[in-house]
């Protein structure tokens, strides 16, 4: 392994370290105060999603898909039906919170909060999740954009 795939692979591997702190970092106040939540790995994978297809978007050089045309292509077809797929997933949390969930929710508190906590906590909930949620699906629809762009200009400039 040369040189430049070490540093890519350890750049990599940084980068998945900073996504899994930043997942628990988002989650960490639902987990603290929650014995149970339905869409806590939807949160992660919102998280993880909106976090690696970013930086694929603006740190492609820098990752292993550079060179890589035949991973780009299956990218660019991937990332049609998990477009689809976030974009469902966010309709079904907006849709359980707008039909009353948001009052079951709080059936699964470690302990009592106050009306202002349980406020503050549902709006960090909801404020969360729709930003990574929503970051995902413009994520995931730049992506492939981006993906095309590199393809072409690999073929016909030679660059990423």
């Amino acid at each position: 392994m040369n040189q430049r795939n070490k540093q890519i692979l350890s750049l990599e591997l940084v980068w998945w370290i900073v996504t899994v702190i930043v997942a628990f970092l988002v989650v960490r106040p639902i987990l603290n105060n929650f014995t149970e939540f339905k869409f806590i790995w939807l949160n992660i994978y919102f998280v993880a999603l909106f976090i690696t297809y970013a930086r694929h978007i603006f740190l492609l050089p820098y990752t292993f898909l550079a060179n890589n045309e035949k991973v780009k292509v299956f990218l660019i077809f991937f990332a049609i039906p998990l477009v689809f797929f976030t974009t469902q997933m966010v309709w079904e949390f907006q849709n359980y919170v707008d039909n009353g969930g948001h009052d079951s929710m709080f059936d699964y508190l470690k302990t009592s909060l106050s009306d202002a906590d349980r406020k503050g906590l549902y709006n960090y909930i909801h404020t969360e999740m729709l930003f990574f949620g929503v970051g995902s699906i413009i994520v995931g629809v730049l992506l492939p954009l981006r993906m095309v762009l590199s393809i072409w200009r690999g073929r016909n400039r030679g660059t990423i």
